[in-house]
């Protein structure tokens, strides 16, 4: 550490939400010149300390300092002026602006009230390039450029605020790996400078490898405070969990113990959108969990939006049963049973303002017809279920669910659509940002699902989690599906080989 005095500290920090109890006597501290972990499972409260830190969430209790001072910061206004800076999980900037008036809105430069465009493009050119080594036209809308690029502009622009704390909520979720080690020179550079950055993600190998302590919360409760060089992983895991589980490791690998039935449910032949993923064959057999896998950018989301038709294919067509089906938008696709889990949970699929309940229902009440309203009674009968049977915490179908972790608001959108009772479930990115027991949770309802006879298209970038659940592996490179693989084929080895093209 370089310096002894804690930059921030927090101090027996309490808030209550309406039947939660989100933090509960929990201290932290973030030294100058360290990157300091942020761990627990979903639902322990670190982003609630975080919007605490933030002054989205006023406390109910306890205190906190900055360079030793007491500090009130009742807005996040109040937390950028005091040099704390926030990039979170979801990036919240404006697609429709440029990059560079995302980076200085509200700070433009000027001139006689006049925006000087031609020093903002210099300065965020700048900017990027010195900060995060990223070349980009900064004069193109935000929307030109993939989720992957969007994060990093909105590192840049918590950067570019931030004088002394700098918060990454899941900053390395939409990055591949390339951009991680970009995004880590970055802060080993800052954190060399003397600022405090607090980290938070469910990577454990990105723990550490860029972490200097580490903080863990169970339940709303602090758990301990240790030098990451001190904690072996294994211990991390039991603290965050709250018991000696080793839970992923006890999951059977499926390609290897199971058989799969031989009836062809989906069969895409030559399907493709220019600039999106080129002419894909792809057969799906009934309670088969076909796994996608490749680099960021390699075409696994688009072809999952084909499948369900979010998006149109230019060529190909797609048979269900063995006859052709036309899908033509995701009604069509819902109608021939096929469910399909967005990786933009945010965007695509919970709706904040709507109740644990209320988003439970939606795809059933949506394929029975607005007209023809599901009972009250009903709903909180099958959201009831769901909730006990997907152990959605906290277990209360009234609760809003913007106020769930990302975890168990993954959790409701996998209850909404299997009260569907698809036959095809497409699940694009389903542990992205959620803990390792939740990881698990999940895993094991994909496997206990395949085995009921659903067949599962399983998405994700963390490549040991398509080879424990997968039959079956494709693997896509630069948009084009390039090899699939399946049983004994199926190893870590093939499948990396495949992806970097030996």
């Amino acid at each position: 550490m370089a310096d002894e005095r804690p930059l921030l500290q927090m101090t027996g920090i309490h808030k209550q939400f309406p039947g939660v109890r989100a933090l509960s006597d929990v201290s932290f501290r973030l030294f100058p010149g360290e990157v300091h972990a942020l761990m627990g499972e979903n639902g322990a409260g670190k982003s609630t300390l975080i919007k605490v830190v933030t002054g989205v969430y006023s406390i109910d209790q306890g205190t906190v300092e900055l360079e030793g001072r007491a500090i009130k910061i009742g807005s996040p206004q109040d937390a950028q002026n005091a040099g704390i800076s926030t990039v979170y999980q979801e990036v919240n900037l404006c697609p429709n602006l440029s990059v560079a008036e995302n980076i200085y809105i509200g700070r433009e430069p000027r001139r006689f009230g006049r925006i000087l465009w031609k020093d903002m493009y210099r300065n965020a050119e700048q900017l990027l390039k010195k900060r995060l080594n990223l070349e980009i036209d900064v004069t193109q809308p935000l929307h030109h450029y993939s989720v992957a690029i969007q994060q990093l502009v909105a590192i840049a622009r918590a950067v570019s605020i931030s004088a002394k704390v700098l918060i990454l909520d899941e900053p390395t979720s939409s990055l591949d790996r390339g951009e991680v080690v970009q995004l880590f020179s970055v802060m080993t550079r800052l954190k060399s400078e003397g600022l405090a950055i607090l980290f938070v993600t469910h990577f454990l190998d990105q723990v550490y490898e860029i972490s200097d302590r580490i903080t863990i919360l169970r339940n709303g409760e602090l758990i301990g405070e240790h030098p990451a060089k001190e904690l072996p992983r294994i211990d991390l895991v039991s603290k965050m969990i709250g018991k000696e589980l080793h839970l992923l490791e006890e999951l059977p690998k499926t390609h290897a113990e199971r058989s799969v039935h031989p009836e062809v449910l989906l069969d895409a032949s030559r399907l493709g959108k220019k600039g999106s993923v080129e002419s894909v064959d792809l057969t799906i057999r009934k309670g088969e969990v076909v796994g996608i896998a490749g680099l960021l950018g390699s075409g696994r989301t688009e072809l999952a939006r084909l499948l369900f038709a979010a998006d149109r294919p230019d060529t190909g067509e797609i048979k269900i049963g063995g006859r052709k089906a036309v899908i033509h938008n995701p009604r069509q696709a819902i109608d021939h049973a096929i469910a399909f889990c967005s990786e933009n949970r945010k965007l695509e699929g919970i709706i904040d303002d709507l109740t644990v309940r209320e988003n439970i229902i939606l795809a059933l009440q949506a394929s029975q017809g607005w007209f023809k309203t599901i009972s009250r009674k009903r709903q909180e009968e099958v959201a009831d279920e769901y909730i006990r049977t997907l152990n959605i915490n906290p277990p209360h179908p009234e609760h809003l669910v913007k106020n769930l972790s990302g975890g168990n608001q993954q959790k409701v959108l996998l209850a909404r659509w299997l009260l569907t009772e698809p036959k095809l479930l497409i699940l694009d990115e389903p542990t992205r940002g959620i803990d390792i027991g939740a990881k698990a949770e999940i895993q094991r309802l994909v496997m206990s699902l395949a085995e009921k006879g659903m067949s599962v298209v399983f998405i994700s970038s963390e490549l040991e989690e398509v080879l424990r659940v997968s039959d079956k592996i494709a693997v896509l490179r630069d948009r084009r599906m390039i090899l699939e693989m399946s049983g004994d084929e199926i190893s870590q080895q093939n499948v990396m080989k495949a992806i970097a093209g030996g």
